[in-house]
């Protein structure tokens, strides 16, 4: 698998790890209604989901990932 679909699986994965508990929990607390509980689950989720950017160097291709919930930039191995 390449280090590109790497990186589009890790997004998809970090941005479903957040949207669906949100989602649930937005719908048993709230009185949100119809588009809203998904809207407000995705803004949520993008906000929180880590970031997965595929990138090519001079030393080859890398993955890098960037979250509010850690500092600076981290290469993936």
């Amino acid at each position: 698998m390449s280090k590109k679909t790497k990186a589009f699986f890790y997004n998809l994965f970090g941005f479903s790890a957040f949207y669906l508990p949100t989602y649930f929990i937005i719908i048993n607390f709230t009185n949100l209604t119809g588009f809203w509980i998904a809207g407000t689950a995705f803004m949520v989720s993008i906000l929180l989901s880590p970031k997965f950017q595929y990138i090519k160097t001079n030393d080859g291709e890398k993955i890098f990932m960037k979250w509010i919930f850690t500092k600076g930039i981290k290469e993936i191995k």
